[in-house]
């Protein structure tokens, strides 16, 4: 089975013990949303870098090889990878976290752009962006193992 949340069971732990609503997406976002700003931050951590170390090594959760491969992650020129790499490193530096994007909607260019253009956010902006895109993760993964 795929894990919905990148190495954090927790989430899916803590909406089983709850009361369904019927929507489990939104029942596992309300999870996330009440969590600590530690726990979030830790949920946010727990995503790999786009076309990073571990999609070289070949870390990666087999849901996250995937989705990186439908967004031709795997395919990269050298200057793309660098690209990446730079992008993925100041994003780092600034924020403290990886970049978040849910890939499956979208392409190594819209990627690119938008990695560019959030590095002019503020962390409290990037925290909620991030959530906001685990959220399009999950759900798309909740749809394909549906």
């Amino acid at each position: 089975m795929t894990a919905l949340f990148e190495h954090s069971p927790w989430v899916e732990a803590r909406a089983d013990a709850r009361p369904a609503s019927g929507e489990r997406h939104a029942d596992l976002m309300a999870v996330v949303n009440e969590a600590t700003p530690e726990e979030q931050l830790a949920l946010i951590r727990a995503h790999p870098e786009l076309a990073g170390k571990a999609a070289v090594d070949g870390t990666l959760t087999e849901a996250s090889a995937a989705e990186q491969a439908s967004a031709g992650l795997d395919r990269l020129t050298q200057a793309e990878f660098d690209r990446f790499h730079a992008l993925n490193a100041a994003y780092r530096a600034k924020f403290g976290f990886p970049f978040i994007i849910c890939v499956r909607l979208t392409d190594k260019a819209g990627i690119l752009a938008a990695m560019e253009r959030r590095l002019a956010n503020d962390r409290d902006t990037e925290i909620a962006t991030a959530i906001d895109e685990i959220g399009k993760i999950v759900r798309l993964r909740l749809e394909t193992t549906a």
